[in-house]
């Protein structure tokens, strides 16, 4: 487990001072998936870094299985690290070495014998899927294929934490998706607890068990990925959900439209229901769908859907209240002129 304790960073020049992260406190369960989301400058990254220590926090406490990371001297903290690791945006790759060498750094380091850092490169570039380029060089390499190479790296000393620094934002959304389902079959099978730094929500979507939103430097929403996405508290939040989960209508059909258009949600259970159909056949109105998108976040659907309602004013008020009843939210977004 990684508890942080009121976490504060503060960067300090002779002209001012900075706090970077301000008076944070986590806590990331064994074997989850734990998303930090925000923009540049939000603080995620320097957070990130002090779990490792490569920053030392101003003040406050981080816990990694109960050892306070913030308290070792350098011989203790050297060898903690072995038991985290971390997966940079750039892959930091040695160029003029081979897959293979570049793999061995953190075991040689570690001053693993010969022959099990053999066979330990092994097993990994065959869980990364490089078995074939073991001797290739980083210039002869996809992005995709660099990052494999940096999560093998990472996992070599088989470490109980996975630190993931932006590890997916100089990818294609090909291979990001790519990259992704690997990092989730790492936490599957070997148990991993990974903390995943991002500024984009499909990423969290696709990955996270819970999330931390930040912002200058402080965490302004904290839960599960199904709880952001569905009931968003703050604003910078709700800006993220729309990234992924948006609804925009063409201007002439919000300026041409003869009836109520109604965006609805449908959440669990309710997404799977004949709810529309329904409504329809009980009231006097007409509905002429315009959106209709259903996403599935961590195995649960959330469903949006746009439409147009058409009738007397009092059947369509009828029609709406009946919804908002068997749905989780209906709003209007315009009414006829």
């Amino acid at each position: 487990m990684i508890d942080i304790q009121n976490v504060t960073k503060v960067y300090t020049t002779k002209k001012k001072q900075t706090v970077a992260v301000d008076n944070v406190s986590l806590t990331i369960r064994d074997g989850e998936i734990f998303g930090i989301i925000g923009y540049s400058g939000a603080g995620k990254s320097t957070l990130l870094r002090c779990l490792n220590a490569l920053e030392r926090p101003t003040s406050g406490r981080i816990l990694i299985d109960g050892i306070d990371v913030t308290a070792l001297d350098a011989k203790e903290l050297r060898q903690v690290r072995q038991k985290i690791g971390m997966i940079f945006q750039h892959f930091s790759l040695v160029s003029s070495k081979t897959v293979f060498k570049n793999i061995t750094f953190a075991l040689k380091a570690a001053k693993k014998p010969k022959p099990d850092i053999e066979k330990r490169v092994n097993e990994l570039l065959d869980m990364v899927g490089l078995s074939d380029k073991r001797d290739a060089y980083p210039a002869q390499l996809s992005g995709g294929q660099k990052q494999r190479v940096g999560i093998a790296r990472a996992l070599a000393n088989n470490p109980t934490v996975l630190l993931c620094d932006e590890a997916t934002s100089a990818l294609d959304p090909s291979t990001t998706k790519s990259i992704l389902e690997l990092l989730k079959k790492i936490n599957r099978e070997l148990g991993i607890t990974i903390v995943f730094i991002t500024h984009e929500m499909e990423v969290v979507k696709h990955i996270c068990d819970r999330v931390a939103v930040m912002q200058n430097g402080k965490v302004i929403e904290l839960g599960t990925v199904y709880e952001l996405f569905t009931h968003p508290k703050e604003e910078l939040t709700r800006s993220f959900v729309h990234s992924v989960m948006h609804v925009d209508l063409p201007a002439h059909l919000r300026e041409t439209h003869t009836g109520t258009i109604v965006k609805i949600q449908f959440e669990g259970k309710s997404a799977t229901e004949t709810i529309v159909s329904d409504m329809l056949q009980q009231f006097e109105v007409k509905g002429n769908i315009l959106h209709a998108k259903i996403e599935y976040i961590q195995d649960k659907p959330l469903g949006i859907f746009v439409m147009e309602l058409i009738g007397k004013e009092d059947e369509i008020q009828r029609a709406m209240d009946y919804i908002a009843k068997r749905t989780n939210r209906l709003e209007v977004v315009s009414h006829a002129a």
